[in-house]
């Protein structure tokens, strides 16, 4: 499969890191675009105390994940691909598939948790409502040691 624009959902979690690692991989002997694109899950009110996030908090979100996410391309660029970093605001599951769109990507690749039984239920999960919408492939890795510590999902 010729790969020209593969996304990356990047939470920082280690998923999600293993997911990056393997679009290097896959990309490699290619010349495809790698967009990193981390989506900030930011409710507009904090409950119970019913606070309202300011357009202050979003930027200085924003801001911070740009700049963790600099590793990461920096670790993409040393493999010799390009990158394009994306950091937006909403639910997952609806940007990984519209930036996927918009890009004309021709992968997607990302990371899952693996939720089961109940957690699932009640959690569900990104990457299966990611494949229901996206426009093209999802390569999902799922972590057989399980991880208590991710971010998201």
């Amino acid at each position: 499969m010729k790969l020209e624009t593969v996304v990356v959902p990047f939470d920082f979690s280690r998923h999600s890191v293993r997911a990056l690692e393997q679009a290097i991989e896959l990309a490699s002997g290619q010349d495809p675009c790698i967009v990193l694109l981390h989506v900030l899950v930011l409710n507009d009110r904090v409950y119970p105390y019913n606070l309202f996030l300011t357009d202050e908090l979003v930027g200085r979100s924003r801001e911070a994940a740009e700049k963790a996410l600099v590793e990461w391309r920096t670790r993409c660029e040393a493999a010799g691909l390009r990158v394009e970093v994306r950091v937006s605001r909403g639910r997952p599951w609806e940007l990984i598939p519209e930036v996927a769109e918009e890009v004309g990507a021709d992968l997607i690749v990302m990371g899952t948790r693996g939720h089961t039984g109940l957690k699932h239920a009640v959690l569900g999960s990104v990457a299966e409502r990611t494949l229901a919408r996206a426009p093209c492939p999802v390569l999902v890795l799922r972590d057989a040691e399980g991880d208590p510590e991710t971010t998201s999902e």
